[in-house]
This record gives structure tokens, sequence and C-alpha cells, in this order.
């Protein structure tokens, strides 16, 4: 995945969010009555790496997605149907966390990529790792 930028959709000007910080927004969890931190982003999947050969807007690779996910402790809040359907190559996605610090820590992807490479050592228990670069 690469090409992670920030993605402002229309609904955060509604009174159900509240701007934290620049493309941080408080607002209800849609699983839970909890308040929750909110930032959306948008990426290009890597049709050419590891685990996205057959990766879409309208069908986003587990592989790496699920890393990143793990990896940044957030989860999907929304999936922007319309504009992934729409969209031949980015991907638009809402994540969320009940913790603004896991939020800042995912934005720092902005700019960068996340893929997957296979292993190649015998003796390594893991079938791939992730890259951030």
């Amino acid at each position: 995945m690469k090409n992670f930028k920030d993605y402002t959709p229309e609904k955060y000007s509604s009174s159900d969010f509240k701007q934290i910080e620049e493309g941080i927004y408080k607002t209800k969890s849609p699983y839970e009555n909890e308040d929750i931190f909110v930032t959306s982003l948008s990426f290009e999947m890597e049709t050419e790496c590891y685990g996205e050969e057959e990766g879409s807007p309208q069908d986003i690779s587990q592989i790496p997605f699920e890393d990143l996910l793990d990896e940044f402790n957030v989860y999907v809040t929304d999936f922007y149907d319309e504009l992934n359907e729409q969209s031949e190559t980015t991907c638009y996605q809402e994540f969320g966390s009940d913790e603004i610090e896991d939020i800042r820590k995912l934005r720092t992807i902005i700019g960068k990529r996340f893929y997957a490479v296979p292993c190649t050592d015998e003796g390594d228990d893991e079938e791939y790792r992730v890259i951030i670069e």
C-alpha cells in the first residue's frame, strides 16, 4: 500500500464529529455507545506487491491491511463504499481507536508505504514481514 494521504469527508463537518487536532476527530463509535477517535486516509494498493496482487478499492487485500490495523492498534469505522466503488486505484477508509495516541501514530504513515515481503529464511516462523518506508 502506498501514497497514504489525509482524507477529510464531508461528514466531519457535522455536529457528530468534534475536531481534536488536524485530521483527528472525536465521535461516537459505530459499534458501541462510547466516544472514540477517528481519522480518514486514502491510499493505493500495490498489485505488484506480496499479498496485494488481487487488491482493489472494492476488495482491499487482507495482507498487509490487517497488519496495518494490528501495527497501529486501530480498526475500521467506515469503508466509504461509494467512494471505493467509484475509484479504480484509490482506497478510502476511516480508522478508529479508543486512544488518540493510536490515531496519531497511524497518521505517521501519511506519505509512506506499508507493504509485505515474503520471508525466505528457512528458520523463520513467519510467512511474511511488513515494511514501512
